[in-house]
């Protein structure tokens, strides 16, 4: 459903460690890097529209992380426990453990952490 996202955050130098430990745990390349802003996955094209991207930017101002949400595939569920491990050792702060969602449907194995802004990612694997 997401083509592209865009975070801004509020101190690129202290979140660049985090999503640069959680892209690499769901296996999602770093594919650009400046000083105020970074890039993971694998842009769209006209002959191949099945992926996503992320960018990462620095605010030019205040940041408020009121109910932001941004959730990753992971291509299992190791890679969604690993994600979490990665994140809460680098900066981010539990917001639900890795583990079954039946609310949603009965293989649906998600974690939630909250990024150094606050921000609310989640990665979910929909296998069984």
């Amino acid at each position: 459903m997401l083509d592209h996202v865009s975070i801004t955050v509020s101190d690129f130098p202290r979140a660049l460690p985090f999503y640069d430990a959680i892209m690499q745990a769901l296996g999602v390349p770093c594919v650009r890097r400046d000083e105020s802003s970074v890039g993971y996955g694998i842009r769209n094209r006209s002959d191949d529209d099945s992926h996503t991207y992320l960018s990462v930017f620095a605010s030019r101002g205040t940041v408020v992380a009121d109910n932001r949400h941004w959730c990753f595939r992971a291509p299992e569920r190791a890679a969604v426990d690993a994600f979490h491990a990665a994140a809460l050792a680098n900066g981010g702060r539990d917001d639900g453990p890795p583990g079954l969602r039946r609310d949603y449907h009965p293989s649906y194995y998600a974690a939630f952490v909250l990024d150094p802004d606050g921000n609310r990612i989640e990665a979910v694997c929909h296998r069984a």
